[in-house]
Parts: C-alpha cells; structure tokens; sequence
C-alpha cells in the first residue's frame, strides 16, 4: 500500500563496515530484528545503510538464521562538512541523561565529553549504552555522521589538554554576558566546545581553572537557573545558530 511503502522509505540503519555499491553483507541480529519484526519489511524492499562514507539505498535479498542478507545498491549522499560543536557535561540521571544524548545528537554535537567534578552527584556513565543511544538517534534524524563519546574523565584533565586553537563555551549561572555572535565571530576556531556545570554547579576552585583557561569565554544562557539537559540543548541550539552565520 502507499502508507507502507512510505513507512519503508523511512528506515536508515548504521552499517559500522566498508560500504560500496553491490556488497552483499548479513545485518546483526539486533537490526534484523528492528527491519523484519518492528518495521516489517519484506524480501525486495529498499531501505537505507550510512556510516561516515556517505550513505546508500540497500535491499532486503533474505531473511536467514544468521542475519538479514542484504545488497548495497546506489550511494544516495555524501557526508557534509559540519560544525565541529563538542558538548561537555557533568553525569547526570538516566532519563535527562538519555534526553542530553538524544537531542545534543539530532542537533550536530560531534563530540560528547562526560568529566567529573567536586559537586557531580552521579560519578560514572555507561558509554555502551550512551553510544547505542547515539546511534539510535542518528538513524532517526536523517544524520550521517556519529559523535563520538569520550571516557569519563577529570575536569582537571579536561582543562589540561583542552586544544589550543579551540573555544570553550563556560555556560556559567553567574555570568551576564550573552554575546555569542561576537565569541564565535572568530573564523579560525576549532572545536567550539560547551561547557555545563553539575547541578550544585561548580566550585570556586573550579570556576577559577575554567576561566584562566586562555581558550575559555563565559557567557549566560538564561536569568532563570537551568536543568542541565535544558542548559545543554540550548546553548548547543545558540551556538549552531551563531556558527552557522558566519
């Protein structure tokens, strides 16, 4: 029926291999699963297959006992050059955390970086499941490109070795600046990172190592005190805006 075959046109699956046009390749289990049980496409029908290549239509041969057998046909996009927006956060609970992911995905972050502060009240992250999350996200967002998911680490560490020709984005509660046009007018910067404090925010101790930072520049989101996902999501928002001027 049309309502199907529109359905059908919608599925965009993650191929972590080499593709090139007329591969035949068997899907895992867990996506022969999504295609055949969630989706219900039959043998002939074409879907979608990216990965950092590009990506290709790709139709379905065989149903099998050790996966879907498919056959990549013609390559349908390039990947587009992007913002390199990197978004650092403190661990937070599971559903803003899933929320943080989803949305920072959808909307370009190419790097997420989790660390570790005097005030973090969750202290670690599971980066497998942050990573299908990231994924998931990516196949439903018409998305090519993956970010990346960093270790936990130390804000210290993070500081330490934060790169010389970047810009990091302090979203700080006790800033009044708000002037992102003019931090990121710059044309030489990357990456632009941002940067959101724990729910305690952070120390004064730590305050003071993020804006000795060379690269770093404060700046306030809102006079209202922000959840950090909705931080997050708007300061990625703003500064794919103001990037996207220049």
């Amino acid at each position: 029926s049309k309502i199907f075959f529109f359905m059908n046109t919608k599925v965009r699956l993650y191929f972590s291999d080499k593709i090139e046009s007329d591969l035949v390749a068997h899907l895992k289990k867990e996506q022969s699963h999504y295609i055949k049980d969630v989706m219900r496409l039959k043998e002939g029908d074409i879907f979608s297959v990216f990965n950092t290549q590009g990506e290709w239509n790709a139709i379905v041969q065989n149903y099998e006992k050790q996966g879907t057998k498919i056959r990549i046909l013609e390559k349908t996009r390039d990947k587009k050059n992007e913002q390199n927006i990197w978004l650092t956060f403190t661990p937070i609970k599971q559903n803003p955390m899933n929320f943080l992911i989803q949305k920072g995905t959808e909307l370009g972050v190419q790097k997420f970086i989790p660390i570790l502060s005097e005030r973090t009240s969750v202290k670690d992250i599971n980066n497998q499941r942050v990573k299908k999350i990231i994924i998931e996200s990516a196949e439903q967002s018409n998305r090519i490109s993956i970010p990346e998911i960093e270790p936990l680490k130390i804000l210290k560490d993070f500081l330490f070795k934060f790169p010389k020709n970047g810009i990091l984005v302090f979203c700080d509660i006790n800033c009044d600046q708000s002037d992102f046009k003019k931090i990121l007018s710059k044309k030489d910067l990357a990456p632009v990172c941002i940067l959101i404090g724990p729910e305690g925010d952070f120390s004064e101790t730590e305050r003071n190592l993020i804006i000795d930072l060379e690269q770093s520049q404060s700046i306030s989101l809102a006079k209202n005190i922000l959840r950090a996902e909705t931080a997050a999501i708007a300061a990625v928002t703003l500064v794919n805006y103001y990037l996207n001027l220049s």
